[in-house]
């Protein structure tokens, strides 16, 4: 499909405006501290922000929240449409989607959700410290798993269109804004920013091994690597709950035939604790490992999709100042 369209941001704005009473439409918003999704309204319209690094909240969140009642929660019925989201994020849906929309087991609460949304991507025109997506294989713009990529140029939106569900939205916005083709010359520009932005995090990576050669090395490391690495961390389990492929969780059984699900993390101690208080993850530098191995080890083994996508939430999130691409770089010597 890719067809693209442009539009002027003021008749986005009130597009989207319009668009609040069918949809519920969530962007990226910067505060004094963060960046992170918002659900929009007519008061805060005009501060979303586009074509930023990842906001704060992985995009997981919206799919599989961290506490819900999967027994009794109702069916989505409004839509939602999330924009602003960059390509990490959109990739780890790729690990989800493998998981838990698996013919044989299909998850019907995520599946609801996925049905129900519409993803606008956004193309990455600067980057944070521990942004790395390249080192995966990832382009800091989107390419796919996204119905629209965005990218706000010289006061105007560009929409690239990449599904059937893509195309019903920009139908949607065209009964309250004018789109029109985005002329070559505008979508040369936005792919020279995109290139741009390529370029910096391949030179800024230098060193960082690839996916593959990192599932290898991590297979071959010895113990002390991990109790070096490991002897700051706290077990807060951050790095795992903010991971936007993570998805472990409970099932908690309640009265009435209730369950709940609720996030969970490798790194909480007791994550595999079982009767008798046995526990094979009971040393802090064996769940440490775990966790390593888990993604890059392990899943490539059972999924098509990877396991990191090169975010570096993990590092910001780390209240031990735990730096994975470190250890990596180091296990590369």
């Amino acid at each position: 499909m890719k067809n693209f369209y442009s539009v002027f941001t003021s008749e986005w704005n009130h597009a989207i405006e319009m668009l609040l009473q069918t949809y519920a439409i969530y962007a990226p918003m910067r505060t004094e501290e963060t960046t992170d999704y918002e659900l929009l309204d007519n008061k805060n319209l005009s501060e979303a922000i586009y074509n930023i690094p990842k906001p704060t909240t992985p995009l997981k969140t919206f799919f599989l929240p961290v506490k819900e009642n999967v027994t009794t929660n109702p069916k989505t019925e409004k839509k939602r449409v999330i924009t602003g989201i960059p390509n990490c994020d959109l990739q780890a849906l790729n690990l989800l989607d493998e998981i838990y929309l698996n013919n044989d087991f299909k998850d019907s609460s995520y599946a609801d959700k996925r049905e129900n949304t519409i993803l606008i991507g956004s193309s990455c025109f600067s980057t944070q410290e521990h942004c790395h997506c390249v080192s995966y294989g990832i382009n800091p713009y989107p390419e796919s798993v996204c119905d629209i990529s965005l990218a706000a140029v010289d006061q105007k939106i560009h929409l690239k269109v990449f599904t059937n569900k893509g195309e019903g939205f920009i139908q949607s916005l065209k009964q309250y804004a004018t789109l029109s083709n985005s002329p070559q010359i505008e979508i040369d520009d936005i792919q020279l920013k995109q290139k741009k932005i390529e370029n910096e995090l391949i030179d800024k990576n230098k060193g960082l091994p690839d996916y593959k050669k990192t599932g290898e090395i991590v297979e071959q490391a010895n113990d002390e690597i991990w109790e070096k690495y490991s002897s700051t961390c706290v077990s807060c389990g951050a790095c795992a709950t903010i991971c936007p492929t993570c998805s472990c969780f409970l099932l908690v059984d309640k009265p009435g035939f209730e369950k709940v699900r609720q996030l969970d993390a490798c790194q909480y101690p007791g994550f595999e604790r079982v009767a008798g208080d046995e526990d094979p993850l009971h040393g802090l530098a064996k769940r440490f490992k775990n966790r390593y191995f888990c993604k890059y080890f392990w899943k490539p083994y059972k999924f098509d999709s990877i396991a990191c996508t090169g975010c570096g939430r993990c590092i910001e999130a780390c209240i031990g100042n735990i730096n994975k691409n470190e250890l990596f770089r180091e296990l590369a010597q």
